[in-house]
């Protein structure tokens, strides 16, 4: 019995460290962050709204409609004007974006209702018997100071198509610079009033709209809200080359005409928000 006793007790001695093993603690591997790898790449669509400080200049040019020659409005006319067409501005664009590392490129384009509004007045003044202001007219009527030009212009909508270049500051912060086609409808009206060779007051009222092209340039900063949400905040600089704008006559009473070219410049600060098709690309380390 004293044997058998003895080997238990070795059996259980060799025995306890292999159970001390088993009965240590069990560590797992923790499972690997998932981090969002933010994506520009894709469509997106949005709206905007801001301001635009617009200046107009127009330059008036009067003939004689019977016989076709220009008139040389004497001193004291005033022929040439600039003037503000400032106002508030609202609408939508649609574009794409590549990324590439940090860098973007993409295409956009968008359309504006604008408010932008400005007006000018033009004289060909008169000398004390009328002149070449007033043809046919030999004696000047009490208050007559020769025929004048009442001119309104109104930016009534604007539009681009702009390629985009930008490079991201963080993974969710975007500067770019933009610049392409501006396009545009302003509608100019005015007032000609005068005098017929008899003495009798004349006014010849009159609008058109033309749709004009010109180009812009512009730079912004846009930051991703979520995965699909973005905001910016972007500044164009706009600039319509010189146009006939409109023609008012007041033949056949009296046998002058005032033409109007004009040119528009514009400075366009917006804020939107666009909402891209797609979201961030999810990776694991």
């Amino acid at each position: 019995m004293k044997k058998i006793a003895l080997a238990v007790a070795a059996i259980a001695a060799l025995s306890a460290p292999a159970l001390a093993a088993d009965m240590a603690p069990r560590y797992t591997k923790a499972p690997a962050p998932i981090v969002a790898v933010w994506n520009w790449t894709g469509f997106y669509i949005g709206g905007n709204a801001g301001y635009s400080w617009g200046r107009g200049s127009s330059d008036v040019s009067y003939y004689n409609t019977a016989t076709g020659l220009l008139i040389a409005p004497p001193p004291g006319s005033i022929t040439g004007a600039s003037y503000d067409m400032n106002g508030a501005i609202a609408g939508g664009q649609i574009g794409y974006n590549w990324q590439s590392s940090n860098w973007v490129f993409g295409v956009e384009a968008d359309a504006q209702w604008s408010g932008e509004k400005g007006r000018a007045g033009y004289s060909c003044a008169a000398t004390l018997i009328g002149g070449p202001c007033l043809p046919g007219l030999t004696f000047l009527p009490a208050g007559a100071t020769g025929t004048n030009l009442t001119l309104d212009s109104h930016l009534e909508w604007f539009g681009t198509v702009r390629g985009r270049v930008g490079v991201l500051a963080t993974p969710q912060v975007l500067f770019y610079g933009t610049g392409g086609l501006a396009y545009g409808s302003i509608k100019t009206t005015g007032s000609l009033t005068g005098f017929t060779p008899a003495g009798v007051a004349l006014i010849a009222t009159g609008s058109n709209s033309d749709v004009r092209l010109g180009w812009t340039v512009g730079a912004g900063v846009e930051g991703k809200l979520t995965s699909n949400w973005s905001a910016k905040l972007e500044y164009l600089y706009m600039d319509f080359d010189s146009f006939r704008a409109a023609s008012f006559t007041l033949a056949p009473a009296s046998a002058i005409r005032a033409d109007v070219d004009t040119r528009f410049r514009d400075h366009v600060l917006r804020v939107g928000l666009n909402y891209t098709f797609g979201g961030p690309v999810v990776a694991k380390y």
